[in-house]
């Protein structure tokens, strides 16, 4: 059972939000079976309820089910991350609003702590103003989920999601300790967060098949036998609470960055390549900055097309080191294109080009070179004023001439995207218009 506690700790989630996001733009798309694709409209990437409902799985290749869009039964649309990201940063300053302290799980995921703003007795009724404060201000379906500690919040929030009679908002501290038990008897244990497929195998063959009977497990013998994390999970069971709102955030800092797409066409020239590369360099610096970090070594790899075996095949990597750690977009540019120009093979249809920044180091403590001659003042003053430009007036509105951006029509390395809605919430030419008849 889940002993009495004055810690409330909410998590909410939005419901198929990219799904979610399409419909407040485009209402006719309300009940239809809708599906979200990833880049490139590879794989599909969100599911409505309704294309839940026909099977659909997550992650599947689009090919798959192109039989259902001829016979009517399916829609579908390319990823539009910047809608995404604009609703979700909308979503988390309403949220914020609920509670003095907020933790950003994901793009669409967030915890509370509710613990001083209300009692056990207000659980329901203050996750229903929640969740209908969302609907009111930003039309997004969210489900809320309360309990005395995040593992016990985010299974609320799951049992929420699954089971309608709760209308989308279930807290533990509203059952009595008979019901708690009744619920987490029916759930498996692999739904325990933190608790995927290969350890959820190890517990079953112990006999621990359950989320009742993992939280009746002795903490010590599973540390013993897995990890210090997963005997804390099992206290956060029980109902003590032993992740802070804080660790998720601090653990946010990245050892290594990563950008790397498959091209929308085909590949062939040095040129269109080092025009990628300096892109991806470009938002990866970008996400380097905002963590506050510098990186040692610039990582470049090409290849081509593995599946289409009856054309030359290539592949190759560089690693180019830094004489001093930095977070300039135009040093690391440039250590990328020289990578570039050392690994590239003219006669090779290319269809990927990648960077990864590593040996990540806080900006604030990384050593500097007596004899450079590099200006880090200037360096950082630069960057940081591009990066605010970018963030106020939009992507790209400052960029480093490299990536190309001026000629974004013959970027035919860009990402199909053949489906995208539009940017309604942060591009003046495209913002809804409602007409009056």
């Amino acid at each position: 059972m889940i002993f009495p506690t004055k810690k409330a700790i909410a998590l909410i989630d939005g419901n198929n939000f990219y799904v979610s996001c399409e419909r407040v733009f485009n209402p006719s798309l309300e009940n239809k079976s809708l599906v979200i694709l990833s880049n490139n409209d590879g794989c599909i990437v969100s599911r409505s309820q309704e294309a839940k409902d026909l099977g659909i799985g997550m992650g599947i290749p689009f090919f798959k089910v192109k039989p259902l869009i001829a016979k009517n039964q399916l829609q579908w649309l390319s990823s539009n991350y910047t809608l995404y990201g604009d609703m979700s940063a909308r979503m988390m300053a309403t949220l914020a609003e609920f509670a003095p302290e907020q933790e950003i799980y994901s793009i669409d995921e967030c915890f509370l702590n509710l613990s001083e703003v209300i009692s056990p007795d207000e659980q329901i009724p203050y996750g229903k103003k929640i969740r209908a404060r969302v609907q009111q201000y930003l039309g997004l379906p969210t489900c809320v989920g309360i309990g005395p500690s995040k593992t016990l919040a985010k299974l609320a929030n799951h049992i929420a999601k699954k089971n309608h009679q709760f209308a989308g908002v279930f807290a533990w501290a509203s059952l009595p300790f008979t019901e708690q038990i009744d619920w987490l008897q029916k759930i498996a244990v692999t739904e325990v967060w933190g608790v995927g497929r290969k350890i959820g195998a190890s517990l079953e063959k112990m006999g621990i098949q359950t989320v009742y009977d993992l939280q009746q497990a002795d903490s010590e013998m599973i540390r013993r036998r897995f990890s210090v994390v997963m005997a804390r999970t099992v206290n956060e069971l029980k109902g003590i609470s032993c992740i802070a709102m804080t660790d998720i955030v601090d653990t946010e800092r990245k050892q290594q960055i990563i950008s790397s797409k498959s091209f929308g066409s085909p590949v062939r020239e040095l040129l269109h390549l080092q025009e990628a590369a300096a892109s991806y360099v470009s938002r990866a610096a970008e996400k380097l900055r905002l963590q506050n970090s510098v990186c040692h070594y610039v990582t470049v790899f090409i290849h081509t097309n593995p599946f289409k075996s009856q054309e030359p095949q290539y592949r190759n990597q560089i690693t180019v080191p830094l004489s001093i750690a930095s977070a300039d977009s135009r040093r690391l540019i440039k250590a990328a294109l020289f990578g570039l120009q050392q690994i590239y093979r003219a006669d090779f249809t290319y269809k990927k080009v990648g960077i990864i920044l590593s040996d990540l180091r806080d900006a604030a403590h990384h050593q500097n070179d007596l004899f450079t001659q590099i200006d880090e003042t200037k360096s950082h003053q630069v960057m940081q004023t591009m990066d605010l430009l970018n963030q106020r007036f939009g992507a790209n509105t400052l960029a480093i001439a490299g990536t190309g951006i001026m000629a974004a029509g013959n970027q035919h390395w860009r990402m199909r995207a053949n489906h995208k809605s539009q940017r309604f919430t942060t591009c003046w030419q495209e913002i809804p218009i409602a007409r009056a008849s």
